[in-house]
């Protein structure tokens, strides 16, 4: 019978230590979930990483706006008029992208104007996303007559153009404020998220999971909103980030329009109307807001694209 030692020495029986560490190369990588799996991945793309930083940026600005300016935005003084000549030698005054028609400071209507925007934004993007998703996910796991009712009521809201029902609603209101901005818009474009969330319901529901959840006595409620949801909200999510941005514009348009947000309210889409007539002769009173917008609308774009490209395997 050969010695141990022997075999040892000959490599063929591994030290404790040698064993011990062969075992824990060996082991497997703990798997992450979709969630952490995304996040993992979007910590590494720098398009997420620059749009995050802007928007927690005009997230701050909405929240405390006297943190970039201490100029009351609605005070105007006539005799500076139009006054486009910009002193960036102090970061905190008035006149830092000159004035509007009213002598008002540019500077601090925009730094205020991103509150309104922001929250119509959000508000708006929220109540489809709520509204859309429970429909979408009744019709998706019901199925039947309940799922034919709510696909042609989604089609009838579907066929009404979103501006143009916005501007039927807001003129049925004598005061237009941001809520009455959020609700015109959430009554007619929480259609997007139906569709989209009753297709994932519907694929979802025939998953092994949810056949053994339903083989296990599980509730319907517990079924849609501990097994289904999580799993099918990820295109919702996708969704959600991108049509953010185009709300934020949406409302900007309704305001330019003179039919959304009013006097004394602060918006970027007032100050873009007030400014285009005289285009030509103090075009900075209409590129500072309408700058703002544009990196607005791009930031949360750029989000919803990094968000999709880490929430969809096909795409990685």
């Amino acid at each position: 019978m050969p010695d141990l030692t022997e075999k040892k020495d000959a490599g063929q029986i591994p030290s404790p230590r040698e064993g011990a560490a062969a075992a824990a190369v060996a082991k497997p990588e703990k798997a992450r979930s979709l969630g952490s799996d995304a996040w993992h991945d979007l910590r590494r793309r720098p398009i997420f990483v620059i749009s995050a930083l802007l928007i927690l940026l005009l997230v701050v600005i909405a929240i405390a706006p006297g943190l970039f300016t201490s100029v009351d935005p609605r005070a105007g003084d006539l005799r500076a008029h139009y006054l486009g000549k910009p002193d960036y030698t102090n970061f905190f005054q008035a006149d830092w992208f000159g004035y509007d028609i009213q002598g008002r400071s540019i500077y601090a209507r925009v730094i205020y104007g991103a509150r309104a925007s922001v929250v119509v934004g959000i508000c708006v993007t929220v109540g489809v996303t709520i509204v859309g998703g429970l429909t979408g996910m009744i019709a998706g796991y019901f199925g039947g007559w309940v799922d034919t009712i709510i696909s042609r009521l989604t089609d009838v809201f579907f066929g009404i153009p979103l501006l143009l029902g916005s501007l039927v609603i807001l003129n049925a209101f004598t005061s237009r404020t941001v809520w009455s901005v959020v609700f015109a818009l959430v009554a007619l474009g929480w259609t997007q998220m139906t569709r989209v969330m009753r297709g994932s319901v519907i694929t979802i529901k025939q998953a092994d999971f949810v056949t053994a959840a339903k083989a296990l006595g599980a509730g319907t409620g517990r079924i849609m909103f501990r097994h289904i949801l999580p799993n099918a909200i990820a295109p919702v999510i996708v969704v959600a980030t991108i049509a953010l941005g185009g709300y934020i514009a949406l409302e900007a348009t309704l305001s330019w329009l003179g039919i959304g947000l009013q006097d004394p309210t602060i918006s970027w889409g007032i100050d873009i109307s007030s400014a285009q007539k005289s285009i030509r002769t103090a075009p900075f009173a209409l590129f500072f807001p309408a700058g703002m917008l544009s990196l607005t609308v791009l930031a949360f774009i750029m989000l919803g694209d990094a968000v999709r490209d880490a929430l969809d395997p096909k795409l990685r």
